[in-house]
């Protein structure tokens, strides 16, 4: 059944493996708070990118620290006041494709609303710097319409979504959930095979950027089912909170 092969599925280690942890000076753009680069303080990512500089073209390698709709920079990682700062309120963040001539070059863009302004271009160390990185910024900028819903917290996205009408999950859930009641439950390595990696990272992209893609007769079960895990995966905490799990202790 559906619920056995999910729950089976999501106890298997290999469903959760472990995940790694502009502007001013070129250019301004907004106001720039005055803000510690201290992960204690609110921030909600930080770590080292290299940013190319918007005249000379060269990278510059600087600590960044996303707080609020804010992307700092400093000098590092001891100092308290920024170089600058990145306004992310209508920017779009994408990934680049990789240049063959150069491999482990991981870069990524933040492309502002405003036409008159480049594009800002960050340089991430791994892959997987740059999604968490991407991830990140896109959930500050998508949240406020529904989108940034990976990585964010059930009771967000639930409680965004009532607008919508009232719901036990979030619409991605019940979503994928009864695609693979109709289509999956006959399916042969349900949650156990893996989707098609790259549109399983379009859903996602959609899903992230605030739109309710569908899915059709031509999606395959396993990619809806990869979806499905990879949401249920980066949820920051587990689907039973650990505030109700500790309720439910102290009741006993």
């Amino acid at each position: 059944s559906l619920p056995v092969a999910l729950n089976e599925s999501l106890r298997s280690p290999e469903a959760f493996p472990l995940f790694p942890s502009m502007v001013m000076g070129d250019v301004s753009r907004g106001p720039c708070r005055p803000s510690s680069p201290s992960l204690q303080e609110g921030a909600l990512k930080a770590g080292w990118l290299k940013k190319q500089r918007s005249i000379m073209k060269n990278w510059q390698l600087k600590w960044f620290v996303l707080r609020s709709d804010q992307l700092y920079f400093y000098k590092d990682e001891e100092e308290t006041k920024p170089q600058g700062c990145i306004p992310l309120q209508g920017c779009q963040v994408n990934e680049l494709t990789a240049n063959p001539e150069e491999p482990g070059r991981h870069l990524f863009e933040i492309v502002p609303a405003a036409i008159s302004h480049e594009a800002i271009l960050l340089l991430a160390n791994s892959q997987s710097d740059m999604d968490d990185w991407v991830k990140a910024i896109r959930r500050v900028i998508w949240a406020p319409f529904g989108g940034g819903i990976f990585g964010q917290s059930l009771e967000d996205t639930v409680q965004y979504e009532k607008k919508f009408g009232h719901r036990l999950a979030p619409l991605l859930v019940e979503q994928c959930v009864d695609f693979i009641r109709e289509r999956g439950l006959d399916e042969e390595g349900l949650f156990r095979m893996s989707g098609q990696t790259n549109l399983v990272k379009d859903l996602q992209e959609a899903f992230d950027c605030g739109d309710k893609p569908l899915f059709d007769s031509n999606t395959d079960v396993h990619t809806v089912a990869s979806l499905l895990k990879l949401y249920l995966r980066e949820l920051p905490e587990p689907v039973v909170p650990f505030s109700k799990v500790y309720k439910s202790w102290e009741s006993k």
